[in-house]
């Protein structure tokens, strides 16, 4: 009967998976414990040595040394002995195989997807051969588990880490602020017929001296630039004070106080937030 269900062999820095066994179990309970362990990969760097985290039907074994870790979903029914003392044999026969500047420069995940044959093997040996076979392997590792026990996970400990998978660090929401711009004053629309007028005046000067040095020479191409340019200019500004400022309210403002029904959460609408909210100039 196999005990071993699931193996691989992560980096310990990140959690970026190095190598896995061929998985030809697909119901939903082994599915969801092959989510804790990928989320539980990420966070290694804090279980040194080795861990478990115990269900009622799985559990996870952990086993870390330098920068690799080997971890195994196995039945409730395997030893603790026995899962450690596979996951040291997977250990060595990794970092036999690959040295650690290989490990080291991986940078995508299964770079020694290949390595799934030995832990075939390997698997095999531990779910199908007698542990009298393996008496002296299984004595070492259970001194070794007596003077330093292995660390104790709960559940909920493989739950909080699913906030962090695929190194996404969990985020708290907050209500963003009202950014609500207050109304045009009466200089701000000065400044606008200001901008129109100087653009008109551009228009009309530029146009003017572009015959006129059609007419006579193409020497003047310079003077007519410098008409047209800061009627552009004008033009431009006029644009983003009419189109943009009020595409940015629309955009900004509802979402402003997006849980409003909840508890915890409340809408600041004293004077000193209307001074940090954006201006219409």
């Amino acid at each position: 009967m196999s005990m071993i269900f699931f193996a691989c062999v992560v980096r310990v820095r990140d959690g970026l998976p190095l190598s896995a066994s061929t998985d030809f179990y697909h119901t939903q309970d082994f599915l969801e414990w092959r989510r804790r362990l990928k989320s539980l990969a990420l966070r290694l760097a804090q279980y040194p040595g080795r861990g478990s985290a115990e269900g009622r039907d799985f559990s996870i074994h952990f086993s870390s040394f330098g920068d690799v870790a080997c971890m195994a979903i196995c039945s409730c029914q395997c030893p603790a002995t026995m899962a450690f003392c596979f996951l040291e044999t997977l250990w060595w026969e990794f970092t036999a195989s690959y040295d650690t500047t290989c490990i080291g420069l991986a940078s995508r995940p299964y770079a020694f997807l290949e390595f799934d044959n030995i832990i075939q093997k390997v698997k095999w040996h531990f779910n199908y051969v007698s542990s009298s076979q393996m008496e002296s392997s299984l004595e070492k590792i259970q001194e070794e588990l007596k003077l330093q026990p292995p660390v104790v996970l709960t559940l909920e400990d493989t739950d909080v880490a699913n906030g962090v998978m695929n190194g996404h660090t969990p985020m708290h929401l907050e209500p963003a602020p009202n950014f609500r711009m207050e109304p045009v004053t009466a200089l701000g629309i000065l400044s606008l017929i200001l901008n129109i007028m100087c653009a008109a005046l551009n228009l009309i000067r530029g146009v003017h001296l572009a015959e006129h040095s059609l007419q006579v020479a193409h020497e003047e191409i310079g003077n007519v630039l410098a008409f047209l340019v800061p009627f552009v200019a004008c033009i431009f500004q006029c644009y983003l004070y009419l189109f943009y400022s009020p595409a940015r309210t629309m955009k900004v403002e509802p979402l402003a106080n997006p849980f409003p029904h909840r508890s915890g959460f409340s809408v600041f609408t004293s004077d000193t937030n209307k001074a940090a909210s954006g201006e219409a100039v």
